[in-house]
């Protein structure tokens, strides 16, 4: 994270990330984690030409890989400005892979709720447009700095 270049308007993260001191990431941090500094991890670590003990492993990693890009991939197009079609159908194929495959990768996951609804985004991409109309980062953040504020729990007089 410290070594990549991004563009000015990428939102940040914090530069100590993992560190308690960096406390909670917010979900636009989230989104930025994801979708820009974990693939270029994972690509490094886990593409190809990368340093592996066997062609075994390296190949099980490889399809960790592929099935977590399955997942940026998703996020990625949900998060685009404009909406197309395509980029809806796309975004239906990546989610529902990646949702099938979960147990393969993680068999001690559970199923949850959330993972019946991502799929369920491809709908709402269809009725509302892109999620950036839809979603609540704006209100996060103003709950956020309303949570900063100083107050002594004591209501004040009209």
């Amino acid at each position: 994270m410290h070594d990549m270049d991004t563009p000015s308007w990428l939102p940040s993260v914090p530069h100590n990330f993992g560190q308690a001191a960096a406390g909670t990431l917010k979900a636009d941090e989230w989104r930025t984690m994801t979708t820009v500094y974990l693939p270029v991890a994972l690509i490094s670590a886990w593409g190809d030409g990368s340093p592996h003990p066997s062609v075994q492993e390296a190949a099980y990693f490889r399809s960790i890989l592929d099935h977590t890009m399955n997942l940026v991939c998703a996020v990625s197009l949900a998060c685009m400005r404009t909406m197309t079609t395509t980029r809806m159908e796309l975004y239906r194929i990546f989610i529902t892979s990646w949702v099938s495959k979960l147990k393969i990768f993680h068999p001690e996951a559970k199923d949850r709720v959330n993972f019946h609804m991502a799929i369920h985004i491809y709908d709402f991409l269809k009725l509302f447009g892109p999620v950036r109309s839809w979603w609540c980062f704006p209100f996060e953040r103003l709950i956020g700095q309303l949570q900063r504020l100083p107050h002594n729990h004591k209501f004040g007089k009209a």
